[in-house]
């Protein structure tokens, strides 16, 4: 980030990262998608993958409301959470590859619903009503897609993970042990 002394700055700064960091997303979601296993997971991050598509856009009207020529600037923590996920992917199969892509896919999540959340702060500080405004329906996309995987999460996935609808109870009930009747 470059050197800065003004919330306006700030904002702008912070706007780079995460432009840079929807666009990095946007690359790594169709390796995502070919790994997920469960229909409904694929589809999930496919409509997500779309989503982010006009998040970008979006992104691109926010820097032209403020003045500034959209670009990117490198987000380490962005880049950081991506290779995390990577790596637990390429040690996992499945049933569990799928629940390790849900949380991965809720990490990044979680880090673009705090930096939207602290823009839109900074726009409203600042008086960027437009800005704001852009940056609220990319936010609540942003919550929207969090909430779609929790509930894929406790409907379905982790619970195939953990060896089925009557294993994975089972095996809680008997305190982590014993065998999985069906």
């Amino acid at each position: 980030m470059a050197h800065v002394t003004t919330l306006a700055e700030a904002f702008e700064a912070t706007l780079k990262d995460i432009y840079y960091a929807e666009n990095a997303i946007l690359k790594a979601l169709p390796k995502i998608i070919d790994k997920a296993g469960a229909p409904a997971l694929k589809q999930a991050l496919e409509s997500h993958r779309q989503e982010t598509q006009g998040q970008v856009q979006h992104l691109e009207h926010v820097f032209q409301s403020i003045g500034v020529k959209p670009s990117g600037e490198k987000c380490k923590a962005i880049e950081g959470i991506l290779a995390e996920g990577e790596e637990h992917m390429g040690h996992a199969t499945q049933p569990a590859l799928d629940a390790i892509i849900v949380a991965s896919s809720q990490a990044v999540e979680h880090y673009e619903i705090t930096r939207y959340g602290t823009l839109i702060a900074w726009a409203d500080e600042l008086g960027y009503r437009q800005a704001s405004q852009m940056l609220q329906q990319v936010l609540q996309q942003e919550k929207s897609a969090d909430q779609k995987l929790t509930a894929l999460a406790e409907a379905q996935i982790n619970d195939r993970a953990q060896g089925g609808a009557q294993g994975g109870r089972q095996m809680a009930a008997q305190g982590g042990q014993g065998g999985q009747t069906y």
